[in-house]
């Protein structure tokens, strides 16, 4: 289960995840409560372990700034957020290690996700950020599950659900874990990521995945 804590603003914030086990850190460099910028985010960085993936949030944004952004400060990769094409996402993917697509629940282009050259698809709420859960049931317009990155309200409460109900690759979390936004809690943290590690762990065993689930690290070149 690849769990990623998005919406990271702090040292302090990055490192606790970190130590509690998340496989990934997510900086907002879109328009957001949570924007960080990217000399922030650069000194972040050098003080996380090499073997955790750190991702940056863009929506929008020109695919020549994504890939520079991302190479030139030493990111694992990129989430594309907003209204981004086949062509600029393939574009991206060709130049940054690991990409991220997101779309939101039941978008039509998320049964076109192989055209888009992207590693993994996140599925998100209607409105990202909002913390509101959509329908898990829209989960099932997701032709490869063992690329589904889970996001969209997620909680410490829910989490194990929606990883029973979806059984996806991984699980995606902003203000589910947050004291106020911007502003992580560490305690929330720390039973996010216990009780995802918990469903995972209960869910494959009594229904072992059916296709090999996404290798994150050995495609992402340098982790």
């Amino acid at each position: 289960m690849f769990i990623k804590i998005c919406g990271t603003t702090s040292e302090e914030d990055a490192l606790f995840a970190v130590s509690m086990g998340a496989d990934a850190v997510g900086f907002i460099f879109a328009p957001s409560k949570r924007q960080v910028s990217v000399e922030v985010v650069s000194e972040i960085i050098k003080r996380l372990p090499p073997e955790v993936m750190t991702v940056g949030v863009f929506k929008d944004e020109s695919k020549e700034i994504v890939a520079r952004v991302v190479n030139s400060i030493g990111l694992g990769g990129a989430q594309l957020h907003g209204h981004e094409s086949p062509e600029d996402t393939i574009w991206i993917a060709e130049r940054v290690n690991f990409v991220i697509k997101a779309f939101p629940a039941g978008h039509s282009e998320v049964k076109n996700f192989s055209h888009y050259g992207a590693d993994v698809l996140l599925l998100d709420a209607p409105e990202p950020g909002s913390g509101k859960v959509f329908d898990w049931s829209l989960a099932e317009d997701v032709q490869d599950p063992s690329r589904l990155l889970l996001s969209g309200g997620l909680t410490p409460e829910n989490v194990a659900g929606g990883i029973m109900e979806v059984k996806p690759w991984g699980v995606d979390v902003t203000t589910g874990v947050e004291a106020t936004p911007g502003k992580k809690d560490p305690l929330k943290i720390r039973e996010f990521i216990l009780t995802a590690r918990k469903a995972d762990a209960e869910t494959f065993r009594n229904e072992p995945p059916s296709g090999d689930l996404y290798d994150w690290q050995r495609d992402a070149r340098g982790i």
